[in-house]
């Protein structure tokens, strides 16, 4: 008889947490209430603290991120990479190339899914098509992360958009925060938006007139009682904004390139608008820009969309940690 290779009674995979988050997909900003937005900040700091201290720990050794990207991404791709290999985990990065693999040949979604599933403990995915990622959920044991589905939400975005507005700011209450750009096919924007709901603040959109932000969202934050307005001016909102939040006019979004052309320069950031804006304030953008932040405006202190990018590393380390229980 072969002896055995290994003592499997000496180590299990347990979650040390119960934090409500174990095996849970992270689908939607709808899921997190303020006491889970607060729970994944505290990780997120403690994230930061272990980089700048040891850089890498051995949190998630052991366990496999499978990192699925249908559209072009760097840096949420990246981000995820990179999060996952500073815990000690592995990664599958499936985010080039896609169209010479098995999805060339037919194959659904959901077999694909369900076959990466076999070889990992976490599926990132980004898909074009709006509840991509929750169909994925329904056949899949794995916990899926939503990384971005067509124009519909980014949840992972929003949570590190929030968590970079509380670090500059100190506060997610009282502020008056411009969204700016393409409000109609943003969803960074989309999910911004609505976990900025659940707090104290004052929401402008500013936006050409074919990008408005959807009329259900819009409704949605009307019946929440807050404080909203549009307007398709920076100016009219520059002197006032706590938080200006830019994103880029989507041109993969337009079916009918003249449309896209006759709005793809509407709004350019400048240091001579930002000379209109309030000395404690941040300039914030998903990225990539294509032109509607001119590039003298990163040597501005209140320019905070790299430190944005950052930000997105600790959130996510701390989002990997929590699904598979180890936060």
């Amino acid at each position: 008889m072969l002896t055995p290779l290994f003592d499997l009674g000496t180590y299990k995979r347990e979650p040390r947490f119960t934090n409500g988050f174990y095996q849970k997909d992270i689908l939607s900003v709808s899921q997190f209430s303020k006491a889970d937005l607060d729970y994944i900040f505290e990780r997120a700091q403690e994230m930061l603290a272990m980089c700048e201290t040891w850089g890498t720990c051995d949190l998630l050794k052991g366990y496999t991120l499978a990192c699925v990207f249908y559209e072009p991404s760097t840096r949420t791709s990246s981000s995820f990479i990179a999060a996952m290999e500073r815990l000690g985990g592995k990664v599958i990065p499936i985010t080039e190339g896609i169209q010479y693999s098995s999805v060339s040949k037919g194959e659904s979604l959901i077999d694909s899914m369900i076959t990466l599933e076999q070889y990992c403990d976490v599926i990132v995915l980004r898909h074009p098509e709006i509840g991509s990622s929750a169909t994925a959920a329904k056949y899949v044991k794995a916990p899926i992360i939503n990384a971005g589905d067509g124009a519909g939400e980014h949840p992972t975005q929003a949570l590190l958009d929030l968590f970079t507005i509380q670090r500059e700011l100190g506060t997610l209450d009282g502020l008056k925060v411009a969204m700016v750009g393409d409000l109609r096919y943003g969803r960074t924007v989309h999910s911004l938006t609505r976990l900025l709901s659940q707090y104290d603040v004052s929401l402008r959109f500013v936006s050409p007139d074919t990008l408005r932000l959807p009329l259900d969202l819009m409704n949605e934050l009307i019946d929440k009682g807050l404080n909203v307005r549009e307007t398709n001016k920076v100016s009219d909102v520059i002197e006032n904004a706590d938080v200006l939040y830019v994103t880029r006019i989507q041109k993969e979004r337009f079916s009918d390139l003249a449309q896209y052309e006759e709005v793809k320069n509407y709004f350019v950031i400048s240091p001579d608008l930002m000379a209109q804006a309030k000395e404690k304030m941040v300039v914030m953008h998903p990225l990539p820009r294509v032109g509607e932040i001119e590039y003298k405006v990163d040597k501005d202190p209140r320019a905070a969309y790299f430190r944005q990018v950052q930000n997105g590393l600790y959130v996510r380390m701390a989002l990997l940690a929590a699904v598979l229980g180890q936060a």
